[in-house]
Parts: structure tokens; C-alpha cells; sequence
């Protein structure tokens, strides 16, 4: 870990007028605080109700970053920086638009069908940003994500290239894209609950106590945390999914559970797929 050099990072850019906010080595953001655990404060998981989160710490995913370097170099974010793997920043809050290109393949589609802009070399491709902000979604095609509004990227450099503004080719990428729930935490592609069988809930104490036994179970796993998120998100799937009572924020708080032990984005939304394909649903 560089914690120094990270923190940094972080408050050269938000003296640029950057938000950011420390990454996990996951790529994913800081877990929940205590004070916003399950949204405690009125917030949903990964989008404030109003705003940014004015929590003292990181713990709403992309509504925690800032561009306060007091707030950045505070006490109650010390211990956020030492655990940093990388910063991370929040495009849209910048009029800022990535899209990232996770493979060779991506790629090349991208050099074939997009205006070239300024590009960020990453570990497996390559980031293109533009000027401008549309709605962030995930998984638009084989490889490429769109972050922008309510999403936060990897800081990796300033990258090379003249910026362009955001081009139709880009939302229409989104334009395509149904709208699906969001989770904890970020931007990830989920399948929505199946609607239409009979619904056995004959209260909201139902759903509920299955939800809060689901994170209990995340929450106390000492060990094989992949298998324990994925048998949780398939008890709540077997038993929820297919009535259409689950709402985004149910989805959100199994993600946020994930996510503070450890578990990315990408693996939650990857245990909540495979659910869905054992089901049959």
C-alpha cells in the first residue's frame, strides 16, 4: 500500500476541483461507516436522496468523494487512506464521462466506432473520456462500462489526447441498455427480480427479516466469504425473487454486506447473476 502517496494524489486532484475517494485493492470502495451501515442516515446504498453524503467518511461509494482537502486529510479518513489501494474519483461530479474498455476487444470496437478523445491506459485496456455526463450502466457491451453520474473511476493518470465532447454514439450505448437496480456501492449491472408469480408476503416484516438474516449471514462469515454471499443471495432470490417484491434497496444493502467483507462490485453482481441462472429465473 502507498497511503501517503495516495493521499497525495487525492488532494492534488480535489485542488483541480476532482472528487475522489480511497479504493479498496478490489478496485471498490470503503464499506458503509457505522453511521450510514444500511443506510441508517436516509440515503439509498450507492445514490443520495439529495446530494452528495456529508457523512465525515468514506461510505456511500461515490457520494463520499469530495474535493475538502479538510475532509480528505481528516482523522476520521485516516484509516480509509491506510487501507487504500488506489483513488478513485467521481466522473459525473466533474461533468466527466468514462467509458472503460476492459479488454483488447473493447477495444478495438471502440477505435472502430467511436470519436477518438483522451485515453487512460489500464491494466487490461484502455479508459476514453469525454465532455459531459449521461447515466452510468455497466456491461453495454462485452467489456465496456459507462461511468459518469452516480459511478466512480480508478484514477490511474491524466492520459494523452484532446478531450471531446460527449457524442450520441456514447448514449446511445446506454439508450439500449434497460434500466436495472443498482447496488451498493457503485454501478453494476443486476438482473431484476422476475415479476408475476403469486406473492406470499403478507407483511413488509416478512421480506424484511429475510433480508437482515441474508446480511447476518454475509456479516458473520469468518471464512469462504464468495460461497457465503452467493448460498445468501440464492436464499433471498429462492424466497423473494420472483414475486417482485425486492426493490433496489434491498439489493443494495446484500451488496453493501458483500462489500464490507471484502467482495467487489464485479463479484456481487457476478454471485447475483449466477443466482438468478440457478433458478431458472
Amino acid at each position: 500500500m502507498n497511503a501517503p502517496g495516495h493521499l497525495r494524489t487525492a488532494l492534488w486532484l480535489a485542488g483541480t476541483g476532482v472528487p475522489v475517494l480511497p479504493l479498496r485493492a478490489s478496485k471498490g470502495p470503503m464499506g458503509n461507516c457505522t453511521a450510514c451501515r444500511n443506510t441508517a442516515c436516509g440515503g439509498r446504498p450507492n445514490m443520495q436522496t439529495s446530494g452528495p453524503c456529508t457523512c465525515p467518511r468514506p461510505c456511500h461509494a461515490w457520494a463520499a468523494a469530495t474535493t475538502g482537502a479538510g475532509i480528505l486529510s481528516s482523522a476520521a479518513w485516516a484509516g480509509a487512506w491506510r487501507q487504500a489501494a488506489a483513488v478513485g474519483y467521481h466522473p459525473g461530479g466533474v461533468g466527466l464521462t468514462v467509458v472503460d474498455l476492459d479488454h483488447a476487444d473493447a477495444v478495438a470496437w471502440a477505435r472502430e466506432n467511436l470519436p477518438a478523445t483522451r485515453t487512460v491506459s489500464t491494466t487490461r485496456g484502455e479508459h476514453w473520456i469525454y465532455q459531459g455526463t449521461m447515466r452510468s450502466v455497466n456491461g453495454v457491451r462485452d467489456g465496456i462500462d459507462i461511468k459518469s453520474t452516480a459511478s466512480y473511476a480508478r484514477w490511474r493518470c491524466a492520459g494523452t489526447g484532446r478531450m471531446q465532447p460527449l457524442p450520441d454514439t456514447v448514449r446511445a450505448l446506454v439508450d439500449k441498455t434497460p434500466t436495472v437496480a443498482r447496488p451498493a456501492g457503485g454501478t453494476v449491472t443486476v438482473a431484476r427480480p422476475v415479476r408475476g408469480g403469486e406473492c406470499p408476503h403478507r407483511s413488509p416484516v416478512y421480506l424484511e427479516r429475510g433480508i437482515a438474516m441474508a446480511e447476518q449471514r454475509i456479516t458473520a462469515a469468518q471464512s469462504g466469504v464468495h460461497a457465503t454471499v452467493y448460498r445468501a443471495f440464492l436464499a433471498v432470490l429462492s424466497a423473494h425473487g420472483r414475486c417482485g417484491c425486492l426493490t433496489e434497496a434491498h439489493i443494495g444493502r446484500l451488496f453493501t454486506a458483500a462489500q464490507a467483507k471484502g467482495e467487489s462490485l464485479r463479484h456481487c453482481a457476478t454471485a447475483w447473476s449466477n443466482a438468478h441462472a440457478a433458478l431458472g429465473m
